[in-house]
């Protein structure tokens, strides 16, 4: 380690290596993250619950239990933040809501069990739009998280609040959550790296929630990390899949699948299904693909099954056990802002009558098995994620165009969620398109089970192309 590189700095992978060996305390890591934290939140909103006076001392009782033979854990001493949309012991989960700002967890959600007893540190809870339901992260119990990049582009949603906090060095790790983006959308605004797992990839369970969510809730939404580098995602990854009784659908698969035989296929695409591909997100695709081909990935261009049907139907789904499970909490304790978004992605994605939603239900498994039949030549997919560079913030309110923008466009997101597949993000480009300069952000949809497959593609893509986070704090010590 460059003795004069600030801890708070280290990639997730770097600074373990160091807190697991002993040559840095976990009480100077977490530290340093809580004092990043302190100075940069104050202009970010990233985190809306600092915890950090509660990480220096678990971190010093971590470094205690060290001292006295106990084994560190693989994220000894990595600070971590997590969502206010998941259950922590003592905190509120809040999910954006002034109705829901007093309402405390007892005990932990699987996701923050499993990171504290691998040796992470929370540091703080992140924010998020009201129910964690918009790509965009603003809320009237909070406000709004703002992009470290600038305040010309939005910070993502709904784990805005984690993209923005771990982009600007307040912790080696944040939590986040994806139903139709939600980590990834974040990952594109910011230039993060994440895996959306799988279906059942990761236990997770609210102890605090008073009814089980829905059923598509509990088969498209799924926990997960966004970090700098994607080799990070190898580091907790195994972690966070750690089995918890409390999820009884939760696949309890070791991180790493088989290994290939021979190059791996991966299918290329750049179709976005009606909406113009900018010049900057194709070259960034262009480039993805060149760096995989550099890596001795074989790349071929395909035509994806079901697409767009796939998204279309799964969507318009989603929004019917929205409107069945949902629309009194909305009407009630949502803001004006949300219920007008509401209206209008239920005029975008009209509820199924009773009919129509059990068919398209059954529909789901022809398109699972579609893609799954072609995954077996082609394990991994490149596509667009948003055809477009990232939005500004309040897009998704202005609206029909801002909802067609910002929602209507991202085919490429919530279709992989519909059907239960794994997904990464990572950036591969930096467009400055005059306002300032905008991360893009490719996606690569892997075969079911195999994220480490898409986590090993993201490094050799990033090995190529480079990560966004040096040039994020250099670009913001500019800013002032």
């Amino acid at each position: 380690m460059p003795h004069d590189t600030p801890l708070w700095q280290l990639s997730a992978a770097d600074l373990a290596q160091h807190t697991r060996s002993g040559a840095i305390s976990a009480e100077a890591a977490v530290g340093a993250s809580v004092a990043r934290m302190r100075a940069t939140n104050p202009g970010l909103n990233a985190v809306v619950v600092d915890m950090g006076d509660d990480a220096l001392e678990r971190a010093r009782a971590l470094d205690k239990a060290r001292a006295s033979g106990v084994a560190p854990g693989p994220l000894q001493g990595l600070a971590v933040t997590i969502k206010i949309n998941v259950d922590q012991a003592g905190q509120a989960t809040s999910n954006g809501m002034d109705a829901l700002k007093d309402f405390i967890a007892r005990e932990d959600a699987p996701v923050v069990r499993n990171l504290q007893a691998a040796g992470a540190v929370v540091i703080g809870r992140t924010n998020t739009p009201e129910l964690s339901f918009r790509a965009d992260t603003d809320n009237p119990l909070f406000g709004r998280t703002h992009n470290p990049w600038g305040g010309h582009i939005s910070a993502g949603g709904s784990s805005g609040g984690a993209g923005a906090a771990v982009m600007a060095g307040m912790g080696a790790l944040a939590h986040g959550n994806d139903i139709g983006g939600s980590l990834r959308f974040p990952a594109s605004a910011t230039g993060a790296v994440t895996v959306k797992p799988g279906l059942g990839r990761v236990p997770a369970w609210n102890p605090s929630q008073k009814a089980e969510r829905g059923m598509l809730a509990q088969s498209m939404s799924v926990q997960g990390l966004l970090v700098r580098r994607a080799a990070d995602l190898h580091l907790a990854m195994p972690a966070l899949i750690a089995p918890d009784v409390r999820d009884p659908f939760h696949v309890p698969l070791p991180w790493r699948g088989g290994p290939q035989e021979g190059p791996i296929r991966v299918g290329y695409t750049s179709e976005t299904y009606g909406f113009d591909l900018h010049p900057d997100v194709r070259a960034a695709l262009e480039a993805a693909r060149a760096a995989l081909q550099d890596a001795g990935y074989l790349v071929e261009e395909i035509t994806p099954p079901a697409m767009p049907e796939l998204a279309q139907t799964g969507y318009r789904a989603l929004m019917t056990e929205v409107a069945c499970l949902m629309q009194d909490d909305i009407e009630q304790m949502g803001s004006p802002t949300l219920r007008a978004i509401f209206a209008e992605y239920f005029r975008q994605f009209p509820p199924y009558d009773a009919l129509d939603y059990q068919r398209a239900l059954a529909r789901r498994s022809q398109f699972a098995r579609d893609w799954a039949m072609m995954q077996q030549r082609y394990p991994l997919v490149l596509t667009p994620f948003l055809p477009h560079p990232f939005f500004a913030p309040g897009r998704d309110a202005q609206g029909a165009e801002g909802v067609r923008e910002v929602l209507g466009a991202a085919l490429w997101s919530y279709g992989v969620n519909f059907i239960g597949l794994p997904a990464g993000n990572l950036p591969a480009r930096l467009a400055n398109l005059g306002a300032g300069p905008v991360p893009i952000g490719v996606q690569i949809i892997g075969r079911r089970w195999r994220e480490d497959m898409i986590v090993d593609a993201m490094i050799a893509i990033e090995a190529r192309l480079g990560a966004l986070d040096s040039l994020l704090w250099q670009h913001m010590a500019a800013q002032g």
